[in-house]
């Protein structure tokens, strides 16, 4: 009976202390991915095995429900718990990122996963993402070194082995996920804005170069060229997703009556907002925008009622990357920007995406505690 009480109140504890609104808007997004791997991945199931099966959608339902345990379990720990969690878990998934040229799997080209008993195709970058943040948002906000651009080496030196392996990979839309939420940070953290668009021009010019000049990224190439040119032959994924969108109209065609999921592979995990604009019109992806944005709007609110700079950093940091993330998997799908192959947090299907996804959020959850508002 002792044993009951002490578990209820743990649980109202940490019910009393959490942002209920992130916490049911995190939770319907997750539900909602879930519905949407149903109806955009049975009909796949059933093409690929010749029976009507749900095992993606089976496989995306553990997923979610291992994606609970972990928001549950880091939103509950204490914040000094939290952070050395959080340390010890970087320096796990750099080793697990470290091993992918050696023992990884190789899909159309790129060596990004290895191989799990849980995970057929663990991403080690899916879940390393959120520790580098914390990471770095630690080495900005030491209060022992004074010399701020000190501060800014030695996150750019954590950075940097992150960056040539997934460069190596190659990763570029990751490459750049990360390397444009360590500018957002640096660029919050009060550098000379002069220096800073001087090494953003810098590292533009180091992108171009790489692109056009080293032949194991010509596929970036191509993809910008057929992105600009839209006779080039090389943009099928591209153009079928842009008719999908145009196909679903406003109220979308119904529920199970789209055909992007069966023309384009991965569709339920890189095209997932075309999938969902044939089916459910454009008028649900406007509701996913307002909804995306709320939830950044929110964490931002919460951001400035913080005082510790070390947790206003980490939200900031987490916000940036689930926000650019967003904008990019987005922008790829209405044909803004060049195929990136990225994620849409919450809601594409894959097991990797969804456990970095948790995360994340169970992270935001613990920071934005009424322990930690002032």
């Amino acid at each position: 009976m002792n044993d009951i009480n002490i578990y209820q109140k743990v649980y109202f504890n940490w019910w009393r202390e959490l942002d209920k609104t992130l916490f049911f808007i995190i939770i319907s997004l997750f539900l909602l991915g879930l519905f949407f791997s149903l109806v955009s991945t049975s009909l796949i199931a059933s093409d690929r095995f010749n029976t009507n099966s749900y095992k993606f959608f089976l496989k995306h339902f553990i997923y979610i429900s291992m994606g609970f345990c972990i928001v549950f379990f880091i939103s509950y720990l204490n914040i000094k718990k939290l952070l050395l969690i959080s340390k010890f878990l970087f320096v796990i998934c750099f080793i697990a990122l470290l091993l992918v040229p050696f023992v990884g799997i190789e899909v159309k080209g790129s060596k990004r996963w290895i191989e799990l008993f849980f995970l057929p195709r663990f991403q080690p970058i899916e879940v390393l993402k959120p520790f580098t943040i914390v990471v770095m948002a630690l080495v900005l906000s030491l209060e022992s070194k004074t010399n701020l651009y000190l501060k800014y080496l030695y996150s750019f030196l954590i950075l940097s082995p992150i960056i040539l392996l997934l460069i190596s990979q190659p990763d570029i839309g990751q490459t750049i996920l990360i390397f444009a939420t360590w500018l957002a940070l640096i660029f919050v953290s009060g550098v000379n804005l002069i220096l800073f668009f001087m090494f953003f021009g810098l590292s533009a010019l180091i992108l171009l170069y790489v692109i056009f000049y080293i032949p194991k990224f010509e596929y970036i190439l191509i993809r910008v060229t057929s992105f600009l040119n839209s006779n080039s032959g090389n943009n099928y994924q591209s153009e079928k997703a842009s008719e999908a969108i145009i196909n679903g109209g406003f109220f979308g065609k119904g529920i199970g009556e789209g055909v992007l999921k069966n023309k384009v592979p991965e569709a339920h995990t890189d095209y997932i907002v075309s999938v969902i604009s044939e089916e459910f019109g454009v008028i649900m992806i406007f509701i996913l925008i307002l909804i995306f944005l709320y939830f950044i709007y929110i964490v931002l609110k919460k951001i400035s009622l913080i005082d510790d700079k070390k947790i206003k950093l980490i939200l900031l940091g987490l916000a940036f990357i689930i926000f650019f993330q967003f904008l990019i998997h987005v922008g790829v799908n209405i044909r803004m920007f060049p195929t990136t192959g990225m994620t849409l947090p919450f809601l594409s299907y894959g097991g990797s995406s969804i456990i970095g996804t948790s995360i994340i959020s169970g992270i935001i959850l613990n920071l934005t505690k009424k322990e930690n508002i002032r």
